[in-house]
């Protein structure tokens, strides 16, 4: 036996029953002396089970028993999260209702600002590995439909769409600690209730397709945050999501999404593993903006590991890709892959390599480049970084002014560790005008976020 798993399964049915811990605890006592049994359970024993101990003998039953009675429908052991003993069921190899049920469960969670929830940490080894290998492998859905209370229609599937793309506009702008409970709240109130719909199985491949791509925002969402275990567990949705909806394209931009974050923990072989089953796995479906950012992250991984040649072919690579990108032809997803974003995840990688003629080049290039405010503030981060190791302090002031000017008004964890470790290094010079920029720098982190 493992770590114990939270149980938000139960949790959400207690929520949804509007029963308290204190109250679900004498009810079980009373269902149980109908069954001839002398319990004494309190607030305490269901706190534990919510941390994922499953009760012994008859009382997960009598759990479905009360909980059913209250909601007025038949409650399963898979339902409250006992079916396996362990309680933990695998966040993929399962049918898509319970599929359903968990995700639903865990955006409920979320927005609850549950603890267990957002403060876990990412999951290594195996647990992690799974669901991309799960993603690549047979069997497949065969059959998606549902039968539901209410029917699904493409006017939903539209909003779903929207949705996505109005969130991801948010935390380009915002950041995405000032977005997360903004989408969070849409999953909760808009997405939960289609995907328990009624739907055809072509209706609901678009249905899993849209719910993916927005799952996926809010998982960036929680990254952005610093929410780590968090957005990995939304970011293995929208692989699961992206399986049931047979878009291959679809899962191969949510794994760049968790070869991202594996970059950010440090983990550079599963990086560079992952980026692998993504080109691999999802073959001719791939665009070339997506093809050219994991060939770049592989790059910024081998640089990382010391592997000079793996870097420089994975760059050649990316950059041969990025030349391929035709303007409105790619999904919406991949718009992220901006004219000039290869460019700074190849100054990363040649910055890694030692190489700070190169990278300062293609740096220089990325910043020249037009982008949206959230990638000119990397952008720009990235240049003062390189332009600080060369040498060139004056330069690499003025470039901080600007990087901090644009940053202001966004709520982001992540460029604030871009912001702070800039002031480090700016301070370090030893320059004036660097010290002064420093001083700037500090006012965009002032207020706490």
């Amino acid at each position: 036996m493992g770590a114990m798993e939270p149980n938000t399964l139960l949790e959400a049915l207690i929520d949804e029953a509007g029963v308290s811990r204190a109250g679900l605890a004498a009810h079980i006592n009373q269902a149980g002396r109908a069954r001839g049994l002398g319990l004494r359970y309190e607030h305490t024993a269901v706190a534990r089970w919510l941390k994922g101990q499953r009760p012994r003998g008859q009382v997960p039953d009598l759990i479905c028993e009360v909980l059913g009675n209250r909601l007025r429908r038949a409650v399963s052991l898979g339902d409250i999260g006992m079916a396996a003993l362990g309680g933990h069921v695998p966040a993929q190899g399962s049918s898509l209702t319970g599929f359903v049920e968990r995700a639903t469960a865990l955006w409920r969670s979320d927005e609850q600002q549950r603890p267990h929830v957002v403060a876990a940490p990412a999951v290594t080894g195996t647990t992690a590995v799974m669901p991309v290998w799960e993603w690549e492998n047979p069997p497949e859905d065969a059959d998606v439909s549902r039968a539901g209370p209410t029917r699904v229609s493409m006017a939903d599937i539209a909003t779903l769409r929207a949705a996505r793309a109005h969130y991801e506009l948010m935390y380009r702008k915002a950041g995405g600690i000032a977005t997360r409970s903004r989408i969070v709240g849409f999953l909760n109130a808009e997405t939960a209730p289609l995907l328990r719909g009624g739907y055809s199985d072509a209706m609901g491949r678009q249905l899993h397709r849209a719910t993916g791509g927005l799952v996926a925002v809010a998982g960036i969402c929680a990254y952005d945050s610093d929410a780590h275990g968090l957005a990995q567990r939304y970011f293995h949705q929208a692989l699961r999501l992206a399986k049931a909806s047979g878009d291959r394209g679809l899962g191969g931009y949510v794994i760049a999404l968790l070869v991202n974050q594996s970059l950010f923990l440090a983990d550079y072989r599963q990086a560079v593993a992952f980026a692998e089953a993504a080109l691999r796995a999802a073959g001719r479906d791939i665009t070339p903006a997506l093809a050219a950012d994991l060939h770049a992250m592989q790059a910024k991984a081998y640089a990382h590991l010391g592997d000079g040649a793996g870097a420089l072919e994975c760059i050649r690579r990316a950059e041969s890709e990025a030349g391929r990108i035709r303007p409105g032809q790619e999904p919406d997803e991949t718009g992220y892959v901006q004219p000039g974003l290869v460019n700074v995840q190849v100054a990363e990688a040649l910055l890694g390599l030692g190489d700070l003629t190169a990278a300062r080049e293609h740096a220089a290039a990325a910043v020249r480049t037009p982008a949206h405010d959230r990638g000119r503030v990397h952008r720009l981060a990235m240049l003062t970084t390189i332009e600080l190791r060369r040498g060139e302090a004056d330069r690499a002031a003025v470039t901080a002014v600007e990087m901090a000017e644009r940053a202001r008004g966004m709520e982001s964890q992540r460029l604030r560790d871009r912001l702070r470790s800039v002031r480090e290094h700016l301070v370090a010079s030893g320059s004036t005008d660097a010290e002064q920029a420093a001083e700037i720098v500090d006012g965009a982190l002032r207020v706490p976020l």
